[in-house]
């Protein structure tokens, strides 16, 4: 981190440091028991200057998952965009797990930590998911050969479950995660997704 006194200098990143400081924050520690005062020292700032940027720190929460989901299916877009017709889609989804275990901090927050926090964060978290089946589904249809509608849906509800639980799983650190380690668990994750659009997609 720069010194406060650096930052003076550019306060119109203010608001993105107090972001910055309090992902971090919740998502390392339960968010109910992170305080403004919290925040505030983490983003070397007083109380104040938080307050001046956000009305309560779950206003700090819901609009760094707002940030997070942004660059998020920004990720998605451009995977479907760029990937090859008619191959396979395992490759697009490791990278977004891969993409997600480089944002670490934020995916916490915006798949394990932020679950029941708030009616907006809730809201914004279904919001993104019904964005990122629209996106995967248009994945699954340039991946595979034809497909129908209901298919296509199927297989997209597949893989996004896939990808959150996936999220999860590399955020929490959890027993599947670390016995397999990093690359082998983002290995297994392309490879479940292919399995799970092979049926309809190459059958």
């Amino acid at each position: 981190m720069t010194t406060s006194g650096t930052r003076a200098a550019h306060r119109p990143s203010r608001r993105q440091w107090v972001i910055e400081a309090a992902t971090e924050l919740f998502a390392t520690q339960p968010p109910d028991e992170v305080t403004v005062a919290d925040i505030a020292a983490r983003a070397e700032m007083t109380s104040a200057a938080v307050y001046y940027h956000f009305s309560s720190k779950d206003q700090v929460l819901v609009e760094g998952m707002r940030v997070f989901a942004a660059a998020l299916r920004e990720q998605v877009e451009t995977l479907a965009e760029t990937h090859t017709p008619a191959t396979d889609i395992g490759p697009p989804i490791t990278a977004l797990v891969a993409w997600l275990g480089e944002h670490r901090s934020a995916a916490t927050v915006f798949f394990v930590s932020s679950a029941g926090m708030s009616q907006e964060a809730e809201a914004l978290r279904h919001e993104v998911r019904t964005q990122l089946l629209e996106d995967l589904v248009r994945l699954v249809r340039k991946a595979g050969g034809p497909v129908t509608d209901a298919e296509a849906a199927v297989i997209g509800l597949g893989v996004l479950a896939l990808l959150e639980t996936a999220a999860i799983s590399q955020a929490r650190g959890d027993e599947a995660y670390r016995s397999l380690g990093h690359r082998s668990f983002l290995r297994e994750v392309g490879r479940l997704a292919e399995r799970i659009a092979d049926p309809v997609t190459k059958g």
